[in-house]
C-alpha cells in the first residue's frame, strides 16, 4: 500500500455555508417552518462534519467504508467528504531512547549496548495499514537491530585484531550500519530514520573487571615496548658518536657493560644511584 494524496478545499467557505443554514433554520422555526428548519440544521451539521483542522507537520488519512482514499497534508482549515472516516497522524520527528541491552558481541563476550534513534513517519498509509501499531513496531525493530549490530562486530581490536571495524573504535561506521539496518527493517511501516547513534557501550558487569585489567596490561606492554625502542636507539647513538669522535676505544666486553648500564638507567622505573668504580672492568 502506497500513500495517495487526497485533494481538499478550503473550509472557510463551508463554515460560512453552515452558519447560513443555521441562521435560515432559525428564521424558518420562527415562521412555523419546522420541517424546513430541521432540514437546514441537518444540512449545516453535515457540512460541519467535513471540516478538519490540520496543523503543520501533521497528516490526516481518510477511508470510505473501509477503502483507503488518501492522505491530506495541506495545513489549515480544510473540508472533505463528511462520510470519510478520518485519522490524524503526526509527521514530526520523534526520539526513541532505547533501553540498555545485554548481548554477546562477535567474539561471545557479554556487552551492554543502547542506542538513540530519531525517526519520523514518511508514508502514512504504510504506518497505519501495513503494521498494527507503528510506534510499537519501531521500538521492537530498533531493539532487534541493535542486537544484530552487537552480534556482528567485536567490542574492540583486542578481541579481534584482524577486524577493521569494532563497536568501540569505529563509532561513525557503526552508526551508519545501524541507520541502514533500521531503514531496511522499518520500510514496511513507512518510517524514515533521521539519525541513529549508539548511546551506551560497555562490557557487562561480570567481565568488566577482567577486561579492565587486560586493557591496563596491554597499555603497560605498549608503553614498555616504546621505552625499550627509545632506549636502544639512544644506546646505539651513544656508541656510534663515541667511536666517531674517537673519545674512547671500547672492546666488545666493555661495550656490553656500557650497553647494560645505559639500558638499566634508561629503562628503569626508579632513579638509579651512581656507583664509583675505582678499579677496572677486569680487576
Amino acid at each position: 500500500m502506497q500513500e495517495k494524496k487526497l485533494t481538499s478545499v478550503s473550509g472557510y467557505i463551508f463554515v460560512i455555508g453552515a452558519l447560513v443554514c443555521f441562521g435560515v433554520a432559525a428564521l424558518a422555526a420562527v415562521y412555523n417552518g419546522a420541517l424546513l428548519a430541521i432540514l437546514l440544521v441537518l444540512a449545516g451539521t453535515f457540512i460541519l462534519k467535513g471540516i478538519v483542522i490540520i496543523y503543520p507537520k501533521e497528516g490526516m488519512t481518510a477511508t470510505f467504508f473501509g477503502d483507503y482514499v488518501g492522505t491530506i497534508k495541506e495545513t489549515g482549515l480544510r473540508w472533505v467528504n463528511p462520510l470519510y472516516n478520518k485519522v490524524k497522524i503526526s509527521l514530526r520527528a520523534r526520539n526513541l531512547n532505547g533501553q540498555t541491552l545485554k548481548v554477546n558481541d562477535k567474539m561471545g563476550n557479554p556487552v551492554e549496548i543502547a542506542a538513540v534513534v530519531v525517526w519520523q513517519v514518511k508514508d502514512t498509509a504504510k504506518a497505519l495499514f501495513e503494521v498494527d501499531n507503528y510506534v510499537n513496531f519501531v521500538q521492537i525493530q530498533s531493539e532487534a537491530a541493535v542486537r544484530k549490530l552487537a552480534n556482528s562486530y567485536a567490542y574492540d581490536h583486542m578481541e579481534d585484531e584482524t577486524s577493521s571495524v569494532t563497536l568501540r573504535d569505529s563509532t561513525g561506521q557503526i552508526n551508519l550500519f545501524l541507520e541502514e539496518e533500521l531503514n531496511e527493517r522499518l520500510e514496511r511501516a513507512g518510517v524514515d530514520i533521521i539519525e541513529a547513534r549508539v548511546s551506551h557501550l560497555a562490557y557487562s558487569s561480570e567481565i568488566a573487571g577482567a577486561m579492565l585489567q587486560r586493557q591496563q596490561a596491554s597499555a603497560m606492554i605498549a608503553a614498555r615496548r616504546l621505552i625499550v625502542e627509545g632506549a636502544v636507539g639512544m644506546v646505539e647513538m651513544a656508541l656510534e658518536r663515541l667511536e666517531k669522535n674517537g673519545v674512547i676505544s671500547l672492546d666488545e666486553e666493555r661495550k656490553a657493560a656500557m650497553v647494560s648500564n645505559l639500558l638499566v638507567v634508561l629503562c628503569g622505573e626508579k632513579s638509579v644511584s651512581p656507583v664509583v668504580n675505582a678499579g677496572t672492568l677486569y680487576n
